[in-house]
């Protein structure tokens, strides 16, 4: 009865593809064939970038087109389903950059006012679909004590640090002394938020902190959409 009930919700609602949103084949999971071939996907050294505080970030894409698209409805158009998708993706990059280097998963937070908003903490069902895949969970070990501007309403590095600067606190110092810990969100442009969310880490104790984000909005400074930013190849986070 269950396999007929998911037989006819398939035929009603037939799953498509998290970033173009084709109806998918048979046997693909999540995300096309021709996504999978097509998509900015960020390889080798390029994945990684550093920042304050933080050892290492990797990105699996680069946040342009359909993947900016895809992450847009993710966030402000409830589709949380596509952590599932998304977390194979970032898992994948954990694997290929990060393997050895953490010893726990944890997320980005939403404040309390933009959850009880949008309903959903995307960073944390990210975490949690990517922990899935590699066998382990994600916990909570920061929380946001009040609601700040969208970072991508700013345009100058500085606001962007400024409006993020002390806005984090640890949810429990035990949890966070002496771990390598692996920080988890949808979306980096400067680093600013994984910057100060890894400075409260460090500060608690934390021995390392590392980062991976599904995509990465920016390559040498530049904004997607620059010729610079056109020219760095075919993979944005």
């Amino acid at each position: 009865m269950s396999r007929f009930g998911d037989f006819v919700l398939e035929l009603l609602f037939p799953p498509k593809c998290a970033f173009c949103g084709r109806i998918l084949k048979r046997g693909e999971k999540g995300m096309c064939q021709t996504c999978q071939r097509e998509l900015p996907w960020i390889e080798g050294q390029a994945a990684g970038q550093q920042f304050e505080f933080v050892s290492l970030c990797v990105s699996a894409l680069w946040y342009r087109q359909l993947v900016r698209e895809s992450i847009r409805r993710y966030k402000f158009a409830d589709r949380s389903l596509y952590a599932k998708t998304y977390g194979r993706l970032v898992a994948q990059c954990v694997t290929d950059h990060l393997a050895g280097r953490y010893d726990l998963i944890t997320w980005v937070p939403l404040s309390a006012g933009s959850l009880k908003k949008r309903g959903y903490d995307q960073a944390m069902l990210l975490a949690m679909a990517a922990a899935l895949e590699l066998g382990e969970v994600a916990v909570e070990t920061l929380r946001k004590d009040r609601n700040t501007s969208a970072q991508s309403s700013l345009s100058e590095d500085a606001a962007r640090r400024a409006n993020v600067l002390g806005v984090y606190e640890a949810v429990d110092p035990a949890l966070v002394e002496g771990r390598r810990m692996l920080l988890v969100d949808d979306v980096v442009t400067t680093g600013a938020t994984l910057s100060e969310c890894a400075r409260i880490l460090r500060l608690y104790g934390a021995a390392d902190v590392v980062c991976v984000t599904l995509a990465r909005a920016r390559k040498d400074g530049k904004r997607p959409g620059t010729q610079a930013g056109q020219a760095a190849g075919t993979k944005n986070s």
